[in-house]
């Protein structure tokens, strides 16, 4: 996506001179997910390449790609990621070369090398790997939309590698590197973007109106308010059909995003509005309690989260737990986890 004046018209001019090339525009910033969804729904083709813009891709590089998806359409496969400087474009392999994907238990990726045991004859054979990079890949168009797609509520980058890589091994296909696909890539030294403040962990949907608390655009001292749970109106469901029974599955564990200020819900009095603030850990404004009859509920004023969806707002109220404007449910959180949160926290 281009925001410089100059780029519209004059873009389109350029572009015209290649005929397979479509410009698609967005009427607003939506990131590098979602314009990824936008452009794989008007493809054409049956398969799907995705590379980053900042990409310069070798002498046959895509035949590598195509083999294997041709043996397999439930495949998704990357090629062999090489370094341009960023400073004078020098182009080299990354040390190492060959290596598998993966990530530590911080959710940073990792490369690590191919254990013995998986080492192949010829070393320009394509190899297994857990976790993609993310940028790029190629993957057939049909199977892609099997998958689901990315989840469009995925912000600007960072975790997608994660989610294609998943759902590919858990919905019963392979993922393969290709070490004679060679695309090289400029990694930055610096962003040279804002990046949107304030990702959640977890979406809190209100029971009577049947939104969402907004907390994704705020700073310190935003009132939070309700919004749209889902704005473009589309979210991706599974059926258990669509996946392997791993009980690694359910073994989910709460973690903290990376890239953002951490901001607690905050409040002083009863009738006070909901506000973010940093974490400071003492509790006292900061501590909640998710009871049993689905209220927020806040010790230090004796009274739970209320909200008004005409006008969209949040506030402090005294409890009525037959009131469903302060019934809050959770929601892609394990329950079990709040509860035992709870339990340790009232201890």
């Amino acid at each position: 996506m281009y925001f410089s004046e100059h780029l519209k018209e004059k873009l389109e001019d350029y572009m015209s001179y290649y005929s397979k090339v479509r410009i698609v525009r967005t009427k607003k910033r939506e990131g590098l997910i979602r314009t990824r969804l936008l452009g794989a729904s008007v493809a054409k083709g049956e398969v799907l390449t995705f590379l980053d813009s900042h990409c310069e891709v070798n002498v046959n590089w895509l035949p590598p790609l195509l083999n294997q998806i041709a043996l397999n359409h439930k495949t998704i496969v990357c090629p062999m990621i090489d370094v341009i400087d960023h400073n004078h474009f020098g182009y080299e392999a990354q040390a190492g070369d060959a290596m598998r994907g993966a990530f530590d238990w911080e959710m940073y990726y990792k490369r690590i090398p191919i254990p013995p045991e998986l080492q192949r004859t010829d070393p320009s054979d394509p190899f297994e790997s857990p976790v993609m990079a993310g940028g790029l890949f190629a993957v057939d168009r049909k199977w892609f939309w099997e998958l689901g797609g990315y989840d469009p509520g995925l912000e600007i980058w960072g975790g997608e590698q994660y989610e294609i890589s998943f759902k590919v091994w858990m919905c019963g296909g392979e993922m393969y590197d290709v070490p004679c696909s060679r695309v090289g890539h400029i990694y930055r030294k610096y962003v040279p973007y804002k990046v949107p403040t304030g990702t959640s962990l977890a979406r809190i949907r209100n029971v009577a109106s049947n939104l969402c608390i907004d907390s994704k655009h705020g700073a310190t001292g935003t009132e939070l308010r309700l919004d749209n749970c889902v704005k473009d109106g589309t979210e991706r469901t599974w059926s258990h059909e669509q996946l392997f029974t791993f009980g690694w599955r359910q073994d989910i564990r709460p973690g903290e995003p990376l890239h953002t200020r951490k901001f607690c819900f905050d409040s002083i009095s009863q009738s006070s509005p909901v506000t973010l603030y940093d974490c400071h850990g003492m509790k006292g404004n900061q501590h909640w309690s998710y009871r049993k009859d689905k209220t927020l509920f806040h010790p230090v004023s004796n009274s739970c989260v209320d909200c008004n969806p005409a006008e969209k707002k949040i506030f402090m109220n005294r409890c009525d737990p037959l009131s469903e404007t302060q019934q809050w449910i959770f929601e892609h959180i394990n329950m079990t986890i709040l509860q035992k949160f709870n339990i340790y926290n009232n201890s």
